[in-house]
């Protein structure tokens, strides 16, 4: 059965196809790149529950959700929250973000940022070391073995955490078989674009304590925190309840609270 992400994936593997770009040339750019900021390094440094607040402007499902946001505002008041790192949408025509989004996020504040696209193509990868990004998505239901070895590898040579993204057990072999430290659990199901509370916390048991543990997806309130916390997990990535509340901030804070300190 098709799903909402296979005409996102097509529409970027389409572009990627067109794309004249050589890989070779790309990489002599990355020399000229700064450090990057240890995005896995800050989740696992987290005095407990991390969370990844997001820059998203709008969603395929939900539509416009803050379309008009600020995102060096955003990210600042992210970090005033007690964010320990951003993710930041850079798909145009499917979430209207873009690689200005996370480089104004990037600059405004100190922490380490996700590009939080469709990585499809090994100049993805390299492009998102580019723009200043310190981590990269692999989405594993998204990328074949070959491409998720290779895509991997790529992340790890150009100075970059990898985030891959599962959705079950298969997955979840596949991604600690290219040997992933950051690995992300999506409680949406890509066939019903429900959110599955359940699958995280079957989840989190299966993956190794090694490894840094991440749920997304549908993660609602300081009680979803707690109960993902509770679960096994290190951090959480939060995008529509964060980037809509009246007060960012206070609702960063919230979620490490609740989570960390057993506050209602």
């Amino acid at each position: 059965m098709a799903t909402y992400l296979d005409a996102i994936l097509e529409a970027h593997r389409q572009r990627a196809a067109a794309d004249v770009r050589k890989l070779k040339f790309l990489l002599a750019d990355v020399d000229r790149c700064g450090p990057t900021r240890g995005f896995a390094a800050a989740l696992r440094n987290a005095d407990g529950l991390a969370v990844i607040s997001e820059i998203k402007r709008r969603s395929p499902s939900k539509g416009a959700l803050n379309a008009d946001l600020n995102p060096a505002q955003m990210a600042q008041t992210y970090e005033a929250g007690g964010a320990s790192c951003l993710s930041v949408l850079t798909d145009v025509d499917h979430f209207g973000g873009s690689a200005l989004d996370l480089q104004y996020a990037r600059a405004a504040c100190s922490l380490p940022v996700l590009r939080k696209d469709f990585t499809v193509d090994e100049r993805d990868v390299v492009e998102a070391r580019l723009i200043g990004a310190d981590c990269v998505l692999l989405i594993a239901a998204a990328l074949d073995d070959a491409e998720l070895v290779a895509f991997h590898a790529l992340a790890t040579e150009v100075g970059l955490d990898a985030l891959v993204e599962i959705h079950d057990e298969a997955e979840l072999e596949r991604a600690l078989a290219v040997g992933a430290t950051l690995i992300g659990v999506n409680q949406r199901d890509l066939v019903t674009f429900q959110v599955d509370h359940d699958r995280a916390e079957r989840m989190a048991s299966l993956i190794p304590s090694s490894a840094v543990r991440v749920a997304g997806s549908g993660v609602r309130d300081a009680a979803d925190a707690a109960r993902l916390r509770a679960a096994g997990y290190d951090a959480i990535l939060v995008g529509e309840s964060v980037v809509t509340a009246g007060d960012p901030a206070a609702a960063v804070a919230a979620l490490r609270g609740a989570a960390n300190y057993g506050e209602p």
